[in-house]
């Protein structure tokens, strides 16, 4: 009697710790609040001149910039949820297009960023954006990997 207590009382507080693991993952993805452009852009500038050390000239040119390419960001966004929801596949030349204006746009704002800031802050400025595409690059291979998984998963459910 007293082993078949002990085994409910270990199933019971083993359900209770996944369930509250599982809410746990579950709250995290759904609480990230979503901020404005201007408080977006605000919060990146911010960023920027504590690790560049950016002066008010630099601070005010820089923002309008940022702005900018935010606002521009914002508005690719919901064109791509838009057409996500309504099903359309973007053909090959409008991906070609879209990518043909984000690599201009990044080289204009290299070009401007590269006149706006010293030598020393353009090379602490690559350096970000080499950290902030390799972040980005292994977030996406987890992404592939977790929808592989998922994948595999229901490929062996059926």
């Amino acid at each position: 009697m007293k082993t078949f207590v002990s085994i409910l009382m270990m199933v019971i507080a083993v359900t209770f710790t996944a369930n509250a693991q599982q809410n746990n993952n579950q709250k995290g993805a759904k609480n990230i609040p979503e901020f404005s452009v201007e408080q977006h852009t605000k919060l990146a500038l911010k960023k920027m001149t504590l690790e560049l050390d950016l002066n008010e000239q630099q601070q005010n040119q820089i923002k309008p910039l940022m702005l900018a390419q935010a606002t521009q960001r914002k508005a690719t966004i919901e064109k791509m949820k838009a057409a996500r929801a309504n099903k359309q596949k973007s053909s090959a030349d409008e991906l070609f297009a879209m990518k043909n204006q984000q690599l201009d746009n990044q080289i204009a704002m290299k070009t401007k960023m590269k006149e706006l800031l010293t030598n020393e802050q353009y090379e602490k400025f690559e350096k970000m954006a080499m950290v902030k595409k390799m972040e980005g690059k292994k977030m996406m291979d987890e992404r592939r990997g977790m929808k592989k998984r998922y994948m595999e998963s229901q490929e062996d459910k059926k």
